[in-house]
């Protein structure tokens, strides 16, 4: 009986102890952040989501305290998750579409007995003013960054856009104070159609902000946002100086990288070679091929190059318009010689045409005056 009395002792109290531990860790419960929102500070696309801790934090001392932060643009399928100590976030959205967010925090620790405690989720929404009619947003934008250097982007006006519409063009990235306007536009009957950006201080690898947006005194005009990588629209300089050697059955193609500031390990090259009739083409890093002859016999070997940014550079690139063409004939002097002697054998036929014709017309001219002069004689003759 004695053992049985301490065994329900010992359940008694391991039960107490759990219990507990349950009620404990259940009587522990957070709030979500305070004061949600979504901060845009005019960078055109690039907007701080900031939050306040819950006053329930300031009595769980021993805790460790995360928010998990969870984004998006309202269109889009997929949350972007992040868990963070902070009280703020930055990122970039594309302003065409609203943005959406919530945050709920996370509680760790010795108050909780080693499991994680959520509050409730805190939401935010933020979206531009969609004035005006999608038809008045600008069409066709296209943006080139030559030879990683000069910015060149260009677009069309609104469809049906009253006549004295114009667009002005912005932009920002991260390292200006603020967005600026386009300094120097591209005009087109007298509307801005584009604009030539002036040097850009290290704006490659980061999100680069555009807002177009216009004005009109008869209808309102919708903006249009875009966010660009400027290293994935390089369009580089194409390569010059192509040579071509012909040892027997080898052949060495050979161009130089074009002058700027993309570096050398940073292209990637496309070779177009035509052997006489048949014409293929391959790709190479360096700026050197060496290939083979099909047939000892091939009479002429041509090549052009284009160059663009690699896979090791950037995500995406445009190629390089065509360098000029570098050829190589084969038997030349046998075709020197050929081009010579041709023209030679024609021009010395007609001399010797000329000439047999000159002395033919001489000789029968001799005979003519001789024949007169045995008339003359004869005729004298005649008279005595």
């Amino acid at each position: 009986m004695t053992f049985v009395h301490l065994d329900i002792r010992c359940f008694i109290l391991i039960c107490t102890v759990f219990g507990s531990t349950l009620s404990s860790n259940a009587e522990i419960k957070v709030n979500p952040p305070q004061d949600f929102e979504i901060v845009d500070p005019g960078y055109l696309g690039y907007l701080y989501l900031q939050w306040q801790p819950s006053l329930s934090l300031e009595i769980l001392k021993e805790c460790t305290v995360e928010y998990e932060l969870k984004y998006r643009n309202i269109d889009s399928e997929n949350w972007l998750t992040i868990i963070t100590k902070n009280l703020c976030y930055k990122d970039g959205f594309d302003l065409n579409k609203g943005v959406e967010a919530k945050i709920h925090t996370l509680l760790q620790g010795q108050c909780t007995n080693g499991s994680t405690v959520q509050s409730s989720w805190s939401e935010a929404t933020y979206s531009t003013s969609q004035q005006g009619n999608l038809e008045t947003k600008i069409r066709d934008m296209d943006c080139i960054y030559y030879n990683w250097q000069y910015l060149l982007c260009s677009w069309k006006l609104g469809i049906g856009v009253h006549f004295d519409t114009d667009y002005n063009l912005f932009y920002w990235y991260e390292g200006l104070d603020h967005a600026l306007q386009c300094a120097d536009y591209i005009k087109g009957n007298g509307k801005n159609i584009g604009c030539k950006f002036p040097y850009l201080e290290s704006p490659d690898y980061k999100d680069f902000y555009i807002c177009v947006n216009g004005s009109s005194k008869s209808q309102l005009i919708r903006p249009s946002y875009f966010i660009l990588q400027l290293q994935n629209i390089v369009k580089p300089s194409p390569p010059d100086y192509l040579s071509i050697i012909v040892n027997s059955e080898e052949i060495n193609l050979k161009w130089s990288m074009p002058a700027g500031p993309i570096p050398a390990k940073c292209f990637i090259y496309e070779i177009q070679f035509t052997e006489d009739d048949s014409t293929w083409v391959t790709t190479t890093f360096e700026n050197e091929l060496y290939t083979t002859r099909t047939a000892n016999k091939s009479q002429q070997l041509c090549f052009l190059v284009r160059n663009k940014v690699n896979i090791y550079c950037s995500d995406d690139g445009i190629w390089s318009e065509w360098s000029d063409k570098q050829c190589w004939k084969g038997d030349i002097w046998k075709e020197t010689l050929l081009s010579f002697l041709i023209p030679f054998a024609f021009v010395s036929l007609f001399v010797v045409l000329i000439t047999s014709l000159l002395l033919y017309n001489q000789k029968a001219f001799l005979k003519m005056v001789l024949n007169t002069k045995k008339e003359v004689f004869s005729h004298q003759e005649t008279l005595f």
